[in-house]
């Protein structure tokens, strides 16, 4: 068969761009028998396209990964572009990798969407504080339930909140799972020996300090206040004199709702703002450094679909403060603390006991390395091969 894919969010440096680089490599690697074809909108790429997958570069005005923002959308012309272009008749399947940019395709080729989860259903004026933006996204998001011949989530807690949303059978949302890159593994004697990239110390990491992590978007749904509130109770206390909290994320030029401007303001307001990084973007290179280097990573949320972080981190040996909203207290079992998203308390005492306790960030590293030892890009293309499959055979 040959298969066209939305290939427009490979350029982006968060989740979905992310997920689509790892499987999209995985799956043109594995799948032999199947011809790809990358449907993208600009030449530019944060890294290389397959080999093994043709690429068609459709003019656009915007990149969908640019345009495609919490306060704008594509325009009209670039999307009827990519839907011409993707409705190629040699098409016999179109794989939208997700519903973030998808377009609607009229063709006789079998189509799979995939909805990565419900956040912006969950918390639209959290995540699209927009009502035209809101409007867009749920339009978006019907049209490409109605041609899905197959819908696709990323864990059994998505495809039940999907299910649910929509009103759907489980039956009819397959799982496709995800993991951590490979370049996220536990670096020999923290494989620090030749010491901090130049960048990590400038931003102030250093070993003599214990550090919370946090990587991700500054999307209000993060509960990144929490977070704050709960770091600046503990660092007023003398035995905590030494912690930091490090925030990892783009907050220069993003295309997300974002609440970087609260957030930095809530850090000088409770006269943190020495103990607080605000790192900005990292690549992959120095993060797996910084999370071999900290004390734990947080990530209270108020809901996530993956977490991806958090399985990244654990494939580094770092100890894990999750939300319970959300799959990783199955994916990650005693790698992990889970809290409840909306009891700051609990997140106080999660974040006192792995700091305070060598002996249990030893057992939380060991299992969470062991958890994310367990999940593999690999697994996650052959899971979304067999779905293929059933779809070209329906």
């Amino acid at each position: 068969m040959r298969i066209g894919v939305d290939a427009t969010c490979w350029q982006n440096n968060r989740g979905y761009g992310r997920h689509a680089r790892a499987l999209l490599s995985a799956l043109t690697r594995l799948d032999e028998k199947n011809r790809y074809v990358f449907f993208l909108d600009t030449a530019d790429a944060l890294a290389p396209l397959p080999p093994q997958a043709e690429a068609r570069i459709v003019r656009a005005a915007a990149p969908a990964a640019v345009a495609a923002s919490a306060n704008g959308h594509r325009s009209a012309r670039d999307m009827w572009r990519m839907s011409r272009a993707l409705a190629d008749p040699d098409m016999d399947l179109l794989l939208f990798p997700t519903i973030y940019s998808y377009v609607p395709v009229f063709s006789r080729a079998k189509k799979i969407v995939m909805i990565h989860d419900v956040i912006a259903e969950t918390y639209p004026q959290l995540t699209l504080p927009h009502p035209l933006a809101r409007l867009f996204w749920r339009a978006k998001v019907a049209m490409g339930r109605r041609q899905a011949d197959a819908i696709v989530t990323v864990s059994e807690y998505s495809r039940q909140g999907i299910a649910r949303r929509f009103n759907l059978s489980p039956e009819r949302v397959s799982v496709v799972g995800e993991a951590s890159d490979p370049i996220f593994r536990r670096l020999p004697d923290a494989g620090l020996d030749a010491g901090l990239t130049p960048r990590l110390e400038a931003l102030g990491v250093n070993f003599d300090h214990r550090t919370i992590v946090y990587v991700g978007g500054f999307s209000p749904h993060k509960n990144l206040e929490a977070l704050v509130a709960a770091f600046a109770k503990l660092a007023a206390q003398p035995a905590f004199r030494d912690i930091r909290l490090a925030l990892v994320g783009e907050y220069e030029k993003e295309v997300f709702h974002s609440y970087f401007g609260v957030i930095r303001q809530q850090v000088e307001k409770q006269g943190i703002a020495d103990r607080v990084i605000f790192t900005g973007y990292l690549p992959d290179e120095e993060l797996v450094v910084l999370l071999n280097c900290a004390t734990a990573l947080a990530l209270p949320s108020l809901i996530e679909g993956f977490g991806l972080p958090a399985v990244e981190a654990a494939a580094c040996g770092c100890p894990v403060i999750a939300t319970t909203a959300s799959p990783l207290p199955e994916l990650l079992g005693d790698g992990g603390i889970f809290i409840d998203p909306r009891n700051q308390a609990e997140l106080e005492d999660a974040l006192v006991r792995v700091l305070e306790s060598e002996s249990l960030r030893r057992k939380m590293r060991e299992a969470g390395l062991a958890a994310a030892g367990r999940l593999t890009w690999d697994a996650a293309a052959r899971q979304m091969m067999a779905l293929i499959q059933k779809v070209a055979a329906q």
